[in-house]
């Protein structure tokens, strides 16, 4: 088993996943994914350059909805998890990938 607080993996499972959030989160990245497809499309097609960018503008807002999301659920579960029932190692790891996660996402 896993640890809380292990680096990146392919092994890891969330400790709990809010099922409306996984609900809003795969219709969220179906319509995102629909997107996609438009956007090459519109770059198969020549289409104008501004309105390219105003749909990669709106994929990227769509993104940074599932992502809120993620980290939602994220800090209701795995993270109070761990910095509650865990070891201080794994609280201390888990406050580690926290700040890491809020680094990178408010770029």
């Amino acid at each position: 088993m896993k640890s809380m607080g292990e680096k990146k993996g392919t092994g890891r499972k969330a400790v709990a996943v809010d099922a409306e959030i996984k609900s809003a989160n795969l219709k969220r990245l179906r319509r995102i994914e629909g997107q996609i497809r438009g956007l090459q499309k519109m770059v198969e097609e020549d289409r104008y350059c501004a309105d390219i960018l105003m749909q990669v503008s709106s994929v990227q807002e769509a993104l940074r909805g599932v992502g809120l999301a993620l980290l939602r659920n994220h800090l209701r579960h795995c993270a109070t998890a761990a910095i509650q029932k865990g070891t201080p190692a794994e609280a201390q790891s888990m406050y580690d990938e926290l700040v890491e996660l809020f680094a990178k996402y408010s770029r």
